[in-house]
C-alpha cells in the first residue's frame, strides 16, 4: 500500500493539530506572564526561552511535516479531480512547509529587524499565502466532487478566509487572537482533509 493513501497518512492532520494544541497549552503552563491576548504564538520558541527548542518542534515542525503528509495524502486522492483541487491540494503543501520552517527559524525577540526574526516572518507570510488561494481552490475544485465533498468545501473556504485575516494588518482586531484562531483554522482544515475524496 502507498504510505501516502493510507489511513495513518490521511489521519496525519488530526495528529498535527494535537502536538499544536500541547506545545501552546504547555507554553501557558510554563512561562509567566505569556498572554495568548497580548503574544503572538510563536514567542514561546523565541530565541533565549529555555524550551524553545521544545516548542518549536511540538509547535510548528512536526505539525507542519504532518499536515504536508496529509496535504500529501490528499494530494494522491485528487488523481481524478479537476485542477482548482489538485493545485489547491499542492499549495496546501506549501503551506505546510512553511508553517514547519517558522519553528526552524526562531524570532529574536530582542531584535526584530534581525536576519532570523526576517526569515521567521518570511516564513509566516509564506504559511498564509499559500494557504489562502489553496483552501479557496481546494474548495472551489470540491463543488464539482461527491455530495459529501461539497459539504466539505464551505469549511475550507471560511478556514481560508480567517487565515487571510491574520496575514492583513490589525487595524480593526487585535493581532495575536486573531492570530490564533487562525492557526486553528488552518489546523483544523487539515484535520478535515482525511475526509475529502475517500
Amino acid at each position: 500500500m502507498n504510505v501516502l493513501t493510507g489511513t495513518h497518512a490521511a489521519r496525519a492532520g488530526l495528529w498535527a493539530a494535537g502536538l499544536c494544541l500541547l506545545a501552546v497549552v504547555a507554553a501557558s503552563i510554563a512561562l509567566p506572564g505569556y498572554s495568548h491576548l497580548q503574544h503572538p504564538l510563536s514567542l514561546p520558541g523565541a530565541r533565549g526561552v529555555p524550551t524553545a527548542a521544545w516548542f518549536n518542534a511540538l509547535a510548528f515542525v512536526l505539525p507542519g511535516a504532518l499536515a504536508l503528509l496529509a496535504a500529501l495524502a490528499l494530494r494522491a486522492r485528487l488523481r481524478g479531480a479537476g485542477w482548482a483541487a489538485r493545485l489547491g491540494a499542492q499549495l496546501l503543501q506549501l503551506s505546510a512547509l512553511a508553517f514547519g520552517a517558522q519553528g526552524l527559524l526562531p524570532l529574536d525577540p530582542d531584535d526584530l529587524e534581525s536576519a532570523s526574526s526576517r526569515l521567521h516572518a518570511g516564513a509566516w507570510t509564506g504559511w498564509w499565502i499559500a494557504f489562502v488561494p489553496g483552501g479557496l481552490l481546494l474548495a472551489t475544485g470540491l463543488r464539482g466532487g461527491s455530495v459529501p465533498d461539497r459539504a466539505r468545501a464551505a469549511p475550507l473556504a471560511i478556514a481560508a478566509l480567517l487565515v487571510l485575516m491574520a496575514g492583513l494588518p490589525a487595524v480593526l482586531w487585535p493581532g495575536p487572537p486573531v492570530q490564533r484562531l487562525a492557526v486553528a483554522a488552518w489546523l483544523l482544515a487539515y484535520a478535515s482533509l482525511a475526509r475529502i475524496a475517500r
